[in-house]
């Protein structure tokens, strides 16, 4: 059921009269979905360690092998929230009903077909992520066990897209937390042989974490049912909407990945020290975006609902609510890193690279406001599905930024790493001033701009 109060089609909602506590109510629970997968990440690896250094590096290639497959169709859970949000926010329940069911089975097809396409071509693929004559077959395998599971994890970000979309944030919460922790179980029992139960390995690991997202792609789909009763009646504007969307993201995801790799080989090109030192503020980097985009993602539904409404002056007070959370937060995360920064150089890289990382440290932890604005922009824009214009601001910031990087390490200033990470602010500092003006005060074609906001009365 919907985690709100009241439900999201109905002319009030509480977010209008307790916007602090609603917001609150609907994060959190994103916030722990978001940090189920990467813990279980850590239970997967800790299992697969105690096998050796091969199984441990193969399950490295498996995973890195996998997450460039599968980073494409983030677009399914992105779409799938706008368009439901929208949908209901406007009242209009079967065309919430039939962009879910397009979605649902959408997923399942590519799931399908994707996982035809790769297995074919595994054995090249662990060979060009670095994979020798050792570890090969073992990733290979690996690989071609999970992507049993393939329908399953697209159709379950479908279903959690929907669900959100439907303003409920707890069910994704519990499939989450039920679905990594049937991972973990099924981890001990199928690496090491538990009772009746053969002693597999890294195909363990893979079977666990295949049979895990069935279960959670089943449990998603009740869920849905229960909720919105999809329709399996497939309009081909649907798919075209949906297609669409993925052909954007799947640009802006591409910029990402060019930006962030070209920054590490900057790094890594300036000498093991900055290497190793970029390597561990990246990690924290990532990790952090776990939190900022908590917020991107409520704010996502809440501005899908009363867009869906075409109450645009709601909306506009919405955005300007999620970007002020989201600033503190980002204020809130600078300090922690300035006053952590020993603690955490300790625990993440040799006493010799301190000095190089700590350079570098303290301005990665000076972009945070504006990354949590970058952030909060993207989900606002999402909910309004404003999704070539978040391309277009990355397209840009990524050229703007890549081409600084390329002159840096043409130049080879001192302190590179520093360089490196300034680059990085200047990247994110484009995306939220886009995203920001945008919004205030926002041109004609702008869907939250001041003067949509004036039309709407």
């Amino acid at each position: 059921m919907p985690s709100t109060e009241t439900p999201p089609n109905s002319s009030t909602h509480p977010f209008i009269t307790n916007p602090a506590r609603t917001f609150l109510s609907m994060a959190v629970p994103v916030l722990f979905s978001l940090v189920a997968e990467p813990l279980t990440g850590l239970a997967d690896t800790a299992f697969v360690a105690r096998l050796g250094e091969a199984p441990l590096a193969a399950l490295g290639v498996g995973t890195m092998t996998l997450s460039a497959i599968f980073w494409a169709f983030n677009f399914l859970s992105i779409g799938a929230q706008t368009e439901v949000a929208q949908a209901v926010g406007a009242n209009n329940r079967k065309q919430a009903s039939n962009i879910c069911g397009t979605a649902l089975l959408l997923s399942l097809f590519l799931g399908v077909v994707t996982a035809a396409i790769a297995l074919p071509f595994l054995p090249a693929a662990v060979t060009f992520m670095g994979a020798d004559k050792e570890l090969a077959p073992i990733a290979a395998e690996y690989i071609r066990i999970r992507l049993i599971g393939a329908p399953a994890l697209l159709i379950t970000l479908a279903g959690i897209g929907a669900l959100r979309g439907l303003q409920d944030m707890r069910t994704p919460f519990w499939v989450a937390c039920i679905v990594n922790l049937l991972n973990i179980l099924l981890d001990w029992v199928l690496i090491f042989g538990i009772g009746p139960f053969p002693e597999l390995g890294v195909t363990g690991a893979a079977l666990a974490t295949s049979l895990s997202q069935w279960a959670g792609a089943l449990w998603t789909l009740l869920v849905v049912w229960r909720a919105l009763k999809p329709s399996w009646n497939i309009r081909l504007h649907d798919i075209k909407r949906l297609f669409s969307i993925g052909s954007d993201l799947f640009v802006r995801s591409g910029m990402v990945i060019v930006f962030l790799l070209l920054g590490t080989r900057a790094a890594t090109e300036a000498g093991t020290d900055a290497g190793a030192a970029h390597q561990a503020i990246r990690q924290f980097f990532i990790f952090s975006a776990l939190f900022l985009d908590t917020f991107a993602i409520t704010g996502q539904s809440l501005i899908g609902l009363f867009y869906g409404r075409r109450n645009i002056t709601q909306s506009r007070k919405i955005a300007a609510f999620v970007c002020r959370w989201s600033l503190w937060a980002g204020v809130a995360m600078t300090a922690a890193m300035l006053l952590g920064q020993d603690i955490i150089g300790w625990l993440l890289v040799p006493q010799q690279t301190m000095a190089t990382f700590t350079s570098a440290w303290i301005i990665a932890a000076l972009i945070q406001p504006l990354n949590a604005l970058s952030f909060a922009t993207d989900g606002i824009h999402w909910g309004t599905g404003d999704f070539k214009f978040i391309r277009n601001a990355m397209v840009t910031a990524s050229v703007i930024s890549v081409a600084s990087l390329l002159t840096v390490q043409y130049v080879q200033p001192d302190s590179l790493l520093c360089w490196v990470w300034g680059i990085t602010g200047l990247w994110t500092s484009i995306r939220a001033y886009f995203g920001i003006v945008r919004i205030w005060p926002g041109s004609a074609s702008a869907p939250l701009g001041r003067a949509n906001a004036l039309a709407s009365g």
